[in-house]
């Protein structure tokens, strides 16, 4: 068995061949084609959807007293309010590191300290095809209010280290994109007993 399984693993994939390709939404928020494939051994997928979506950013902020910067909102797809990261979308001549920053002082009123980004993540990359970049800010302070889009409806929360492993212990944090930048963060950064 042992001999199959590195067999199996030693197999090259190779990429498929779009051999046509046509949007059937094209709207701000939702953009999503059908593309007929060709898979390398010459078998044709005639629908494999795709979800068009910018790059996104996501901010873990931690306070000068040490304390995560977190926002809580509904979600209406899953019909649910959530404590998540500070998140957004890139804009269209923006770079990831600007982006993140204004996402943070729009969304919690937050700025300054010291950024990073940490690991950049895709949501699901067999159907959608965009990253997200994942920052690290160290030594944030409320600078501001919010400055919220129209369509926001936001709070902000400030939690101890300890509250936001026993939201990511206790499965509250359903976001993926968010959890694993949080999961690394605390693997990288040990609590000091």
């Amino acid at each position: 068995m042992n001999e199959n399984l590195n067999f199996i693993m030693a197999k090259e994939i190779k990429k498929w061949t779009t051999l046509e390709s046509r949007y059937i939404i094209q709207r701000p928020w939702l953009t999503a084609r059908v593309d007929k494939v060709q898979l390398p051994d010459g078998r044709i997928n005639p629908e494999h959807y795709v979800l068009e979506y910018p790059e996104w950013v996501n901010i873990i902020a931690i306070t000068r007293e040490g304390e995560f910067v977190m926002v809580r909102q509904y979600r209406h797809a899953m019909d649910i309010v959530l404590d998540e990261l500070c998140a957004g979308v890139v804009e269209e001549g923006e770079a990831p590191l600007q982006a993140a920053r204004r996402e943070l002082l729009e969304e919690t009123g937050y700025g300054g300290g010291t950024w990073r980004e940490i690991m950049t993540v895709g949501q699901n990359p067999s159907i959608c095809d965009n990253i997200t970049h994942c920052f690290l800010a160290e030594g944030v302070e409320r600078v501001s209010d919010q400055h919220l889009d129209a369509s926001e409806d936001i709070a902000v929360l400030l939690l101890t280290r300890d509250e936001v492993e026993a939201m990511l212990r206790e499965n509250r944090q359903l976001q993926a994109l968010m959890a694993a930048p949080l999961w690394r963060y605390l693997a990288e950064h040990p609590k000091i007993s």
